[in-house]
């Protein structure tokens, strides 16, 4: 051991003497996830091979970023969520957003539409445009996209059972416009893996779902190749209740599951993986979410040009979108919730995210006003333009406590890996309820941290005041005539349209389902036939049966 390494030692031997001598807070000193936190982090720690673990930015593990630039070159894309009423005032809100700087739009449907069903069926009555955009029709989708050019402007649909329907009306809408589908571009969710684990907006078993993943994954490889077929999703499984890496561990293990799907379809992996895009939270633990991003590029860039044998850097990249985390907005002091969602988009700018969309501070009590969503997308500018954030690329890589916590969660996440395989894979364990049953656990043991105090909410445990029961902003509420006018559309629709046609392309489908020619490309042609939503999803019931989800308590 050198001077300089004995020198170290002591120095450390004496802070360890003072640190555990001196008093303590009476606080738990822990990971919003649960993991112990040590009160100092140091070499020994953060066991990192810089050539391996780290490298450099746009080079393989991508740990420190995707891109050899990153935001030096170009801003990640300001895509706010949004989507209620109307397809005509969720256009309107489009807009208003692109007047004020958002670069790219992001898209909420209503309960109905997220299930499959027709605003005027009857388990949609007093749930249209409630909670998102009501979409029934390709002409539906033509106001929701009216004056906004497609070619020009990138789009991401957050639907999942019914998610091919939506994009065969998106590809249908482009080219009632004149735009050539090879221009369009966006993203699709589609993920349901996570539906069945956590999010349960679901229409058919796993089976047949992730056939039609697959049949979306072929077909726009040749015809839309600009398009992000699936995005697969954290988000719901981290709002559900997951740590951080259960959050990483089973996103990855759903990815790599759609994956192996492609190539049993006989697809190439270099010809569908670089489309591949993933969606994660932004939660309140600010380090834990940077080292939580860094470790999902490394696994995944591993496992693709190890397990899968992708050739193209493309298909060893997690790009990704963020949202921060709604999970964490309280109703209590809701002004608050802009404090929280600017240290979860700063947590996902130092992450490397290559998209983001800031929560409103209301969104715990109603679906955002103007005012409310200005100020979060402006909350995303002054990340952007004044904290000078984005000038470096990865600026905490070599930090003790930063790499430790990437270490740890790629170790937790393996050991999650290898409970899943030894269960038989991510649908076996899903629908015996394994995965579902990791997540109720940690939503359990966080909620009691919360009630018995040892994790502190803001306004909700701690620092209360007497009126935070009584909302103090702006509510937006829906009008009821949103419903009415939505059936009186779809009436008209089933009315105008060539009815000899619709039946066509309805029996077409069901032919599909029989077969095995590509449902996306018969959901496109049914589209321009001006079949609904409720119809085509009520053929793929016919055909697949409905998906029952396990018990698991």
């Amino acid at each position: 051991m050198s001077a300089q390494d004995v020198k170290q030692v002591d120095a450390r031997a004496l802070w360890q003497e003072a640190f555990e001598g001196a008093r303590k807070r009476d606080v738990d000193f822990s990971s919003v996830s649960g993991s112990k936190l040590k009160g100092l982090y140091g070499p020994e720690d953060a066991s990192v091979d810089f050539a391996r673990d780290l490298g450099y930015p746009g080079q393989f593990p991508f740990t420190r970023g995707v891109h050899a630039t990153m935001y030096r070159s170009r801003l990640w894309t300001m895509r706010q969520f949004a989507g209620f009423g109307s397809a005509q005032q969720t256009n309107e809100r489009f807009k208003f957003l692109l007047e004020h700087g958002q670069t790219g739009l992001s898209t909420a449907f209503d309960f109905p539409t997220l299930m499959g069903y027709d605003s005027d069926h009857e388990r949609s009555r007093g749930e249209v445009g409630q909670v998102g955009v009501a979409i029934s029709s390709l002409r539906d989708m033509q106001t929701l996209m009216d004056g906004i050019p497609m070619a020009d402007v990138s789009t991401s649909m957050t639907i999942n059972g019914p998610a091919p329907i939506l994009l065969a009306f998106y590809i249908a809408c482009g080219e009632r416009q004149g735009v050539d589908p090879k221009l369009l571009r966006g993203t699709v969710q589609n993920d349901i893996l996570k539906e069945f684990q956590a999010q349960h907006a679901w229409i058919v078993p796993a089976e047949p779902a992730l056939r039609m993943i697959t049949d979306v994954m072929g077909y726009c490889s040749t015809h839309v190749p600009q398009w992000n077929t699936i995005s697969i999703s954290g988000y719901h499984i981290r709002e559900a209740g997951s740590t951080a890496a259960q959050e990483l561990a089973f996103t990855l293990a759903n990815g790599m599951e759609y994956v192996k799907r492609g190539i049993a379809a006989g697809l190439d992996v270099d010809d569908f993986a670089p489309r591949l895009s993933f969606f994660f939270d932004s939660h309140i633990d600010f380090f834990e979410e940077i080292a939580k991003f860094r470790a999902a590029r490394r696994i995944w860039a591993r496992k693709m040009r190890d397990t899968f044998g992708a050739k193209d850097p493309k298909s060893w990249m997690v790009r990704f979108h963020t949202q921060t985390a709604g999970v964490t907005l309280t109703a209590q002091q809701p002004e608050n919730n802009i404090v929280r969602t600017a240290f979860e988009a700063l947590a996902a700018v130092l992450g490397g995210t290559q998209s983001l969309h800031t929560n409103s501070m209301d969104e715990t009590l109603s679906l955002p006003t103007e005012k409310a969503v200005k100020i979060a997308l402006r909350t995303q500018q002054i990340i952007a333009e004044e904290t000078e954030v984005a000038h470096v690329i990865d600026p905490l890589a070599g930090s003790y406590f930063v790499e430790a916590q990437t270490n740890r969660l790629e170790a937790e996440a393996e050991k999650y890996f290898a409970e899943i395989e030894r269960r038989g894979g991510v649908v076996p364990a899903t629908e015996a309820g394994y995965i579902q049953r990791e997540i109720h656990r940690s939503a359990v043991g966080y909620q009691a941290a919360v009630e018995r105090g040892s994790k502190k909410v803001v306004g909700v445990n701690c620092y209360e005041e007497d009126h935070d029961r009584t909302p103090t902003i702006e509510i937006h509420k829906i009008d009821p005539a949103v419903e009415r006018d939505q059936h009186q559309r779809l009436a008209e629709v089933r009315k105008k349209r060539d009815a000899a046609k619709a039946k066509s392309a309805i029996d077409d489908i069901r032919d599909a389902c029989k077969g095995t020619d590509n449902l996306l490309e018969r959901f496109v042609a049914a589209a321009h036939a001006e079949c609904t939503l409720g119809e085509i999803a009520q053929v793929l019931r016919d055909e697949f049966g409905e998906y029952k989800e396990p018990k698991i308590l």
